[in-house]
């Protein structure tokens, strides 16, 4: 019986550490999100954006994730395959923004966009230090983990977008790193949905 009792003890204990890592990093991502948006509006930049909206998605899944925290494998399978469609409108999101700027092109502000690039860095390094104990616990800390590490690869690609504007005083470098992030985000939803199809199958 006390067997049995410390088994259930350890499981609630494991959900608690999830739930807290998950509400301070949905708190950041939320934050973020609204910081980067308006910088990148205010800037113009296409691949800022395209960072802001990877922060609402994230908080949208962290939101998501809470809820699946305590629910079986199925629920959390068919969760994680929610967060997988968020992702994909995320990069159609962005995509459309890029053909925008094919017909009315812009040069961005690579002041704004390398500062604010930076915030988002530390932001979400913060995350994924959080995260990373949670990785490998099951299909819904997994799916959430993919989108944290997403998020630095996106930080260093706008800086590095900023300098390249910078340097040539033009939007195109915007413009291709948010194809590149288009791509991340791609292949990110078809991951987090082939492994939320794999774990919906085995769990019916």
């Amino acid at each position: 019986m006390s067997g049995c009792c410390d088994n259930d003890c350890s499981i609630e204990v494991l959900r608690e550490r999830q739930r807290g890592t998950l509400q301070v990093v949905l708190g950041v991502n939320a934050v973020m999100f609204l910081v980067i948006l308006v910088a990148a509006l205010y800037g113009s930049s296409t691949a800022l954006l395209a960072d802001s909206l990877d922060n609402l998605g994230d908080a949208l899944t962290y939101g998501l994730s809470l809820f699946a925290v305590s629910r079986g494998v199925s629920t959390k399978a068919k969760v994680a395959l929610f967060k997988g469609g968020l992702i994909f409108l995320a990069a159609c999101a962005v995509a459309a923004q890029i053909v925008y700027k094919f017909f009315v092109p812009s040069i961005p502000i690579f002041e704004v966009m390398g500062a604010f690039s930076l915030l988002g860095l530390a932001a979400n390094s913060l995350c994924l230090y959080l995260l990373w104990r949670h990785r490998h616990e099951d299909v819904n800390m997994s799916s959430v983990w993919e989108c944290s590490r997403n998020d630095i690869a996106s930080n260093l690609s706008v800086f590095v977008a900023a300098g390249a504007v910078w340097l040539t005083g033009s939007g195109w470098p915007d413009i291709v790193v948010a194809l590149g992030l288009v791509w991340l985000l791609l292949r990110s939803s078809i991951r987090v949905i082939s492994s939320a199809m794999v774990e919906l199958r085995a769990a019916t």
